[in-house]
């Protein structure tokens, strides 16, 4: 059995590089929301009106699932409760 190593988890779970991107770039939106709703002291459903989802999407969202979501999917959440998404490219 060969040892392989990984930048991180999603690079060990992604089939493809992009996959591994999409994925990291979904869980890193998902962070950043509920850190949100944290610091807002908003509770699920309270956070659910506001971000325009139902009470189960926001506890999927922040006990990070983040097969549930797609990239849009956050955004549209994000964009709901005053935030504006920013990606950068950078160099591999």
């Amino acid at each position: 059995m060969t040892e392989q190593r990984f930048e991180s988890v999603w690079d060990a779970i992604a089939d493809t590089p992009g996959e591994a991107a999409n994925l990291r770039t979904r869980a890193e939106l998902m962070q950043q929301i509920t850190a949100i709703i944290q610091d807002n002291g908003w509770t699920q459903a309270e956070a659910a009106r506001r971000c325009g989802v139902t009470q189960p999407r926001i506890s999927d969202l922040t006990r990070g699932r983040v097969s549930s979501f797609s990239i849009d999917s956050l955004v549209n959440i994000a964009t709901a409760i005053g935030r504006k998404v920013h990606i950068e490219i950078e160099v591999a």
